[in-house]
């Protein structure tokens, strides 16, 4: 299915405000409203009788979840005429919970799948388990709203049986810099890899925080380095027509030697395989290192008590990087989504239409704005226009690892912009994004299934990954990498996999 060209506008900006910051940041806070167009479920289905009664499954990426009790869940019900009974599971803990959901067909009538490719979630589809949305999303104004990429992606045999919980496809997680390092070395913003490589070798040598064991990257989330050189996002990259698998390629083997050089000369942590994820930050707010990768958001919450104490600190995210001088710029493209939301066929037509109605609500307008930010009046205020949270926003769980989780929410502004972040940062954070949604990259394979890979592609890039991490540490030589790939080139099942998703690829190419 094909859908006529949409987007998202924004009239003015849109802040995000995480539900997992520190209480005393929340007083700060200054929120613009969205301007979606408003669905007004109640009326309409305070007509229809009784609530529909509708359980759902979502994940949660905070302390804890929302009560039964919230306040929040107790507008949703009043404004979309439901009864809900939400399963959180923590987000670590999902895929899990979800696997044994479908496998014991314990299903909510709401689920969030974590990828459109979970392969029991497949295997029910093709079962007939789950509806087919396809004659129903158009219905929905503000499910609409998002980009026919996404949709496209999410499909499976050219039909919708689940809705993106949308993301933004522009301004996510990629390399950030100390600029002021930058600056106070006389060095500027570097756009290929060679000049990324003279900077972080400064940073180590000249240790601008003044700080012993000073490295340069932290190498946390070293994918951005990989996609650089390969110029895609994942292991699949088009070319004339068809989908390539850039492990087998001379530019994975350029990574490999380049991360290699700035591990033998002590530029990346040497414990990096085996460093946790406060680690690689304490690396970044210490001063022990000027480059690591993130969403702008993230960035700004885990380095805002370094920066608060010393107001010099300059994380800056990064536009974009090239291979090489004269090399074509790469920025990350995301999926564009964050799981989806299916309806089992055990909910009856009507019910599941009252469900469609109660995410489209949630994820545009007015609904979207009690998604995020919860009830005006009781976890913000308006002033001149912006939206100022309080302390209840933080004690009843507001926010994008909640609420946000079940519905769609592909604002620009998502990544951009985190509780106690001056308007100068936000505003530069937002002309970036804007800037990469110019030059992103995208992966071509979203969505593409290969039955081979199912079965055992867990074991394959286990052992891929293992390897290019022993590449990188000088475990192996670069010709034992060579012999490698070239076992993997020659071996039938990995070959297949290639196989099945051209065919694949090629029959999504033949719907557009």
């Amino acid at each position: 299915m094909k859908f006529s060209e949409t987007t998202i506008l924004h009239k003015r900006p849109l802040y995000l405000v995480s539900t997992w910051v520190a209480l005393s940041f929340f007083a700060a806070c200054s929120i613009p409203s969205s301007e979606a167009p408003a669905v007004h479920v109640s009326e309409e289905s305070q007509a229809s009788g009784n609530p529909s009664d509708i359980k759902i499954m979502a994940d949660y990426t905070i302390a804890q979840p929302p009560s039964p009790d919230n306040p929040v869940l107790k507008e949703f019900e009043k404004r979309t005429h439901t009864k809900l009974t939400v399963i959180w599971v923590p987000g670590g803990d999902y895929a899990d919970r979800v696997n044994v959901a479908l496998a014991t067909g314990d299903i909510a009538d709401l689920i969030k799948i974590p990828n459109i490719t979970t392969p029991l979630f497949l295997q029910l589809v093709k079962q007939g388990e789950f509806w087919d949305l396809t004659p129903y999303i158009t219905n929905y104004p503000n499910l609409m709203t998002l980009d026919p990429k996404i949709w496209n992606h999410t499909q499976i045999d050219g039909k919708s049986f689940a809705v993106p919980a949308g993301r933004p496809l522009n301004g996510g997680g990629f390399a950030s810099i100390r600029k002021d390092w930058l600056d106070k070395l006389g060095l500027k913003m570097p756009t290929h890899m060679d000049e990324l490589y003279t900077v972080l070798k400064a940073f180590k040598d000249l240790a601008p925080d003044g700080k012993e064991n000073t490295v340069g990257y932290t190498m946390r989330d070293w994918r951005v380095v990989e996609e650089v050189f390969t110029g895609t996002v994942g292991k699949w990259k088009e070319q004339d027509g068809k989908l390539i698998n850039m492990i087998l390629e001379p530019e994975m083997r350029e990574t490999l030697v380049y991360l290699n050089k700035l591990y033998i000369e002590g530029l990346i942590p040497y414990d990096f395989p085996v460093l946790k994820e406060n680690q690689f930050w304490e690396l970044a707010t210490s001063g022990r290192a000027g480059l690591t990768s993130e969403t702008p958001e993230a960035l700004f919450r885990y380095t805002m008590e370094q920066w608060k104490k010393d107001p010099s600190v300059e994380w800056t995210p990064m536009l974009s990087l090239a291979p090489k001088a004269g090399g074509k710029a790469f920025v990350t493209q995301t999926t564009g989504f964050n799981g989806v939301l299916a309806i089992p066929k055990t909910v009856p037509e009507e019910k599941m239409k009252a469900i469609l109605k109660f995410i489209d609500y949630g994820s545009g307008g007015e609904g979207l704005d009690l998604t995020l930010y919860g009830i005006k009046g009781v976890h913000y205020t308006v002033v001149d226009g912006l939206k100022i949270a309080n302390d209840r926003a933080f004690a009843d769980s507001i926010g994008t690892a909640t609420w946000g989780k079940m519905f769609s929410t592909p604002v620009l502004d998502l990544w951009q912009f985190a509780a106690g972040m001056p308007k100068e940062i936000y505003q530069r954070n937002m002309k970036i994004a804007e800037q990469k949604a110019k030059l992103s990259t995208g992966d071509p394979a979203i969505g593409l299934v290969s039955q081979t890979e199912l079965k055992v592609g867990a074991d394959y890039n286990k052992k891929i990954a293992d390897t290019k991490v022993q590449a990188i540490i000088g475990k192996i030589s670069m010709q034992e990498w060579d012999t490698f790939v070239d076992t993997l080139r020659k071996d039938p099942t990995y070959t297949r996999i290639t196989d099945e998703i051209n065919l694949e690829y090629s029959k999504r190419m033949a719907l557009k």
